[in-house]
């Protein structure tokens, strides 16, 4: 006989069972990636490998910014660009990296992480890598308004860049009026959304070809993506927009998460389906339109900056904030690219489309490959 709690010796030993009473341990649901992190009765959890990602992409940046200050025509070696950019320079220095450059590369960091995060929401929400701005109709409604506002004109200025929302939410009214809503897969989504922009890029086309030689040039190097004469006075207006759409958006993919899980495990949970969906793409939408109407359609930044991100951070959460800073450093580069790789200065629309098309193979045939 042996007691209570103990183990028994010998062939008819059996395994102790937990005293009656006893509550056996809860178990660790904390993800493999994250730190519970308490400060009385709050606690939340710190994603570990999110925040070292989005460390070094930060890093990233400011070494972009750092090139990007220096990449240009003018033979400035670059020490005197460091020291232009932190004011320890002479005065001509100073005003030609702090007025001039680095006004422009703010606004491309800010455009690339506007595109960044609507591309981030807009694949989440539709579940497929393809659901861009730039792919289902809603950069090209911003582009069509921009240009409507110039129709006329014989200076060839773009217009206001607060038009640019206003025609990328009209896109989208539209591709999920004849979408039938957004729904739980993305696929129909999608491919209305390529009808959609190809007759407003038709539409768009056929106006540019109605104007005159010298409005019809200015605006063009704007539809393919430009940010050539951008400074603070678009810069700041969106520098607002993204202080406050970037938080909601970080709210707004929290629930993503859930979403990507399954729809009733998501409402079961508390989650309101179609608020969260409309909300995830009005946000996206708002941040595209602003994007475009600040720097025109800059391709395949929106594709990119998530997939990066993602693979970065990993596929347990929805990367926000990393497909911002992924967008914001790809812009950067390009435009800096495209100011020194060819003697006349390369639209950062072109560069963008240049490298993001065997990007886009190389996330076709990957997929391809995993699948099998």
């Amino acid at each position: 006989m042996t007691l209570s709690g103990t183990r028994a010796s010998g062939p008819d030993a059996k395994t102790p069972t937990p005293d009656a009473g006893t509550a056996s341990p809860a178990p660790d649901v904390t993800p493999p990636d994250s730190t519970v992190v308490r400060a009385g009765r709050i606690s939340w959890l710190f994603p570990r490998r999110t925040a070292v990602v989005a460390l070094g992409l930060l890093l990233l940046g400011v070494v972009v910014v750092a090139l990007a200050s220096f990449a240009s025509s003018t033979g400035m070696s670059f020490t005197r660009t460091v020291e232009g950019l932190l004011g320890t320079g002479d005065a001509a220095t100073v005003m030609l990296v702090r007025d001039f450059r680095l006004p422009r590369i703010m606004v491309a960091l800010l455009v690339g992480a506007a595109l960044g995060v609507a591309g981030c929401l807009l694949q989440t929400l539709a579940g497929n890598r393809l659901a861009t701005p730039d792919v289902i109709g809603v950069n090209e409604g911003a582009t069509a308004v921009v240009v409507a506002s110039v129709v006329g004109s014989s200076t060839g200025t773009i217009g206001d860049w607060w038009l640019g929302p206003l025609g990328a939410a009209a896109a989208a009214a539209l591709v999920v009026l004849c979408a039938g809503g957004v729904g739980t897969r993305g696929h129909r989504v999608l491919v209305v959304g390529i009808g959609v922009s190809t007759v407003i890029g038709a539409v768009t086309d056929l106006v540019m070809s109605r104007e005159n030689d010298n409005t019809a040039g200015g605006v063009f190097l704007w539809t393919v993506g430009s940010l050539n004469g951008r400074d603070w006075s678009v810069g700041t207006p969106l520098l607002w927009v993204l202080a406050v759409l970037v938080p909601l958006a970080l709210a707004a993919g929290n629930r993503l998460q859930l979403l990507r899980l399954d729809d009733e495990l998501a409402a079961s949970l508390g989650v309101d389906l179609r608020r969260t969906r409309g909300a995830a793409l009005a946000l996206a939408v708002a941040l595209s339109g602003c994007a475009v109407g600040v720097g025109g359609p800059i391709a395949f930044v929106a594709l990119a900056a998530p997939i990066v991100a993602s693979r970065l951070a990993g596929p347990t959460r929805v990367p926000v904030l990393g497909s911002a800073l992924a967008g914001a450093v790809l812009i950067a580069a390009a435009d800096a690219l495209g100011r020194v790789v060819a003697p006349v200065e390369i639209p950062v629309g072109v560069v963008t489309s240049v490298l993001g098309g065997p990007f886009l193979l190389w996330v076709l045939f990957r997929d391809s490959s995993e699948s099998v």
